[in-house]
């Protein structure tokens, strides 16, 4: 017997209200024309790679610095209007930052 047995057998008069098909919409980022800055560094003997410069707001650059996450499959954070990503990964975010229509600079190295 499931859940959906078991409130019948509850409550036999109520009728399920039917659901509500919610649109997703997907979000847009702002696409600025100055590039965003690809840097690396080492912190505490660890490399870093870190990604400022970005003009719209900090949700929408929390938003991208969760995509790359994710897509790196690496921890990072959004810090100080900068997102900080563990190791070097400079090659692989430019990718992923021009494929969505920005501009990058590499800097250092």
């Amino acid at each position: 017997m499931d859940l959906q047995d078991q409130l019948k057998n509850l409550f036999p008069d109520h009728t399920p209200a039917p659901k509500e098909e919610l649109e997703e919409v997907p979000h847009e980022l702002y696409v600025q024309k100055e590039p965003m800055i690809c840097k690396f560094e080492k912190r505490k003997g660890k490399a870093t790679t870190i990604i400022e410069g970005y003009e719209g707001t900090d949700e929408d650059f929390k938003i991208l610095a969760k995509e790359i996450k994710t897509k790196l499959s690496v921890g990072g954070t959004f810090k100080d209007n900068s997102i900080i990503i563990q190791g070097d990964y400079r090659d692989k975010i430019m990718e992923i930052l021009k494929l969505k229509g920005f501009k990058v600079k590499r800097v250092g190295g």
